[in-house]
């Protein structure tokens, strides 16, 4: 996957807008104005891109035990939060699924009449 391929797939989810909160470097891809994935454009112009996903604390635990390149989310709530890398033990597809965990969990967690307004939009 390359910074291209994550952008289109992040931006193609219901609702999505792109954003740089932080500085002009870390790109944040919010739902309903709640993060669910951060990513360094710098670190990609290095050659190591990593994202940060909102992830359920039970199973994030597992996936850090299983994969070398999942860790505590940098800068984040290690609970609630990791910090995967590419090009390491996680597959593109799964990547995608561990982004749509994420979407999903930020999802869930908006009001209900966000959560309508976003699903009745056309975009």
């Amino acid at each position: 996957m390359n910074i291209q391929q994550l952008y289109d797939y992040c931006l193609s989810k219901k609702g999505v807008t792109e954003h740089f909160p932080f500085d002009e470097d870390t790109l944040v891809f919010k739902v309903g104005g709640k993060m669910f994935c951060l990513t360094s454009l710098k670190e990609w112009e290095n050659g190591s891109p990593s994202l940060n996903l909102k992830c359920n604390p039970e199973w994030g635990e597992e996936l850090r035990a299983r994969y070398d390149a999942i860790q505590a989310g940098y800068h984040m709530s290690k609970v609630h939060w990791n910090t995967i890398a590419f090009h390491g033990d996680v597959s593109n597809v799964f990547m995608c699924e561990l982004i749509d965990h994420s979407y999903d969990l930020v999802f869930k967690g908006l009001t209900k009449k966000v959560r309508e307004e976003i699903l009745q939009s056309k975009i």
